[in-house]
């Protein structure tokens, strides 16, 4: 593991740990986040932050694959994300 901020050796997390930790690591985030297959290692995630403004899609659902680091692809095999800034409207 590379250390960084999603290095959770062993442990498998479940949506409401998702929905903390990206809740935690983007200032004013809200995340809503779903177990997708019941298996918790599918999920799908609308995270709406300020700090989207400006960035593009890429950027903005790397801020969020950043938090989990090795993890994506590892205990959480798939993570589906949409991004929106506070306006309410997707960012493209």
């Amino acid at each position: 593991m590379s250390g960084g901020a999603g290095s959770y050796a062993g442990s498998v997390p479940d949506a409401q740990e998702l929905k903390a930790r990206i809740e935690a690591a983007i200032p004013g985030a809200r995340a809503e986040v779903e177990d997708t297959t019941g298996g918790g290692d599918h999920f799908r995630a609308t995270v709406t932050a300020d700090s989207f403004a400006g960035l593009s899609r890429i950027e903005q659902h790397r801020l969020v694959y950043d938090i989990f680091g090795d993890e994506i692809g590892g205990p959480i095999h798939a993570l589906a994300l949409k991004t929106v800034g506070t306006s309410g409207i997707p960012i493209p």
